[in-house]
């Protein structure tokens, strides 16, 4: 998958894009509005594709039952409807017009139109943004089983919501395109030693913004993730640089409630507010920062952090 370089008012919006897109592995992207779409806007009209756009409408006087059966109609499939009504997960709403959907399942039963898609390659704009807990569960498995022999392409705005299906993640904003590291590890690259409690006389992080010096105090700060060799520590919902390594900050950060809940990140664990958990090996951290951030957490690391939070 190719996108060509747009530039606005000589500026350059979208750089050059190179994909590479294989079956079993589903690709996110985090960007913002108007480079979701500039991107989805390269790709209309391209046989290969199958789009689906967040404001994509569906039939609101068809039961379920009935769009999925218009649905195998017009694509020729031979499922049965029964069949597929279970594996939806829908059996309690077959009979419903979809008007008569809650927000979240109206939006899920568009989605499945995902399934249906003839096309190799799926493009899906915001899929997660409306859905509830059980139904993002639902869809997820959907677009797990459809990897295994389709591309996928997730573009989102939202870090957990990439978090959630994607195995490789990039991020698309003003500094470029580049990707995330979000892969899990059972062992970290650096180990950390052990430092004596009463040697840690560290009071503030020192960080750069805008050629200008910023202190913090530790408590200040939400989590610390390393992105493309750079270190930015995040408060408040913006972001800092640090000259320190990870691993410097996680031993100097080490009294004041900081966690390596992965090889890329630092939490602070006044901040988490909940442990969310996708699949047995995918989990994530939601903080309660303000601005609702989500970063990752290790399956190696889970256990560590319940005994640190006493859980």
């Amino acid at each position: 998958m190719e996108f060509q370089p747009i530039y606005i008012h000589g500026k350059l919006t979208i750089p050059k894009i190179e994909l590479n897109l294989d079956s079993n592995t589903v690709v996110g992207i985090i960007t913002d509005l108007k480079r979701k779409q500039l991107l989805m806007d390269q790709l209309v009209d391209q046989a290969q594709y199958h789009l689906l756009r967040v404001q994509q409408g569906e039939y609101m006087n068809l039961r379920v039952e009935e769009l999925i059966t218009f649905l195998i109609r017009v694509t020729e499939r031979t499922d049965r409807v029964a069949k597929l009504i279970d594996y939806f997960a829908l059996q309690g709403e077959r009979k419903v017009k979809m008007k008569h959907l809650s927000p979240s399942r109206r939006m899920y039963v568009t989605l499945l139109r995902v399934f249906f898609a003839h096309q190799p390659t799926l493009v899906l704009e915001e899929p997660y943004f409306y859905l509830e807990e059980d139904d993002r569960r639902h869809f997820k498995q959907i677009l797990d089983d459809l990897s295994k022999g389709k591309q996928i392409l997730i573009l989102t705005s939202n870090l957990e919501d990439a978090m959630i299906s994607c195995d490789t993640i990039y991020r698309l904003n003003e500094a470029g395109f580049h990707p995330l590291d979000i892969r899990d590890t059972e062992v970290d690259e650096q180990g950390v030693q052990e430092q004596d409690q009463a040697n840690i006389t560290l009071q503030k992080i020192y960080t750069k913004k805008n050629d200008k010096v910023i202190l913090f105090n530790p408590p200040e700060i939400d989590y610390i993730e390393s992105l493309n060799g750079s270190i930015l520590v995040h408060v408040g919902g913006e972001s800092f640089d640090c000259a320190l390594t990870l691993t410097e900050l996680e031993q100097r950060l080490l009294n004041f409630g900081f966690f390596r809940c992965h090889r890329s990140y630092i939490v602070n664990l006044q901040k988490v507010r909940e442990i969310i958990t996708w699949t047995k090996n995918s989990y994530s951290l939601r903080l309660d920062t303000g601005k609702d951030a989500v970063v990752p957490l290790s399956r190696s690391k889970l256990q560590e952090l319940k005994v640190h939070l006493n859980i």
